[in-house]
Formats: C-alpha cells, structure tokens, sequence
C-alpha cells in the first residue's frame, strides 16, 4: 500500500516540479512519475529516519518536490551529455 502512495505522490511531484522547471525536459510520463516517486521516497524516508517529519505531510511533500527536481534536473543533465 505504502508504494502505491509513492506512485500518486510521485505523479503529483513529478508534474509539479516539471511545471517548476525552465526549458523541456525530454523525458515521457513514465520518467516523470517515477522520478517523482523516487523524489518522494527519497525525502519521505530520510525526513523520517531523521527525525524531521513524517510523510505525508506538508513539509514533506514540499521536501518531496525539491528532491525531485534536482532528480529531474539531473536526469536531463545526464541524459544531455
């Protein structure tokens, strides 16, 4: 259950920070959600075992979509070279 929560979030996290981003990102929706997903897991989970919040919760979707865009800034800076 808790992965199909990363995926919804991640959807919502991969669009949102796409839309945040300047230029085109050349990647299709499968990328963008599962780079969302992985944005979302990464910050949930770190958050948790810090000690800073728990996800879900607001400022962990905000961390959840600031990890994400750097994962999708660097998966097109990745994918450029």
């Amino acid at each position: 259950m808790e992965i199909l929560w990363y995926l919804l979030v991640g959807l919502v996290i991969g669009v949102l920070a796409r839309l945040i981003l300047p230029g085109k990102e050349n990647m299709g929706w499968i990328m963008t959600i599962l780079l969302g997903a992985l944005g979302a897991f990464l910050a949930g989970n770190l958050g948790h075992w810090v000690g800073w919040y728990d996800f879900p919760s607001w400022i962990g979707f905000v961390a959840a979509l600031v990890v994400a865009i750097i994962l999708i800034a660097l998966y097109d800076w990745l994918k450029s070279r």
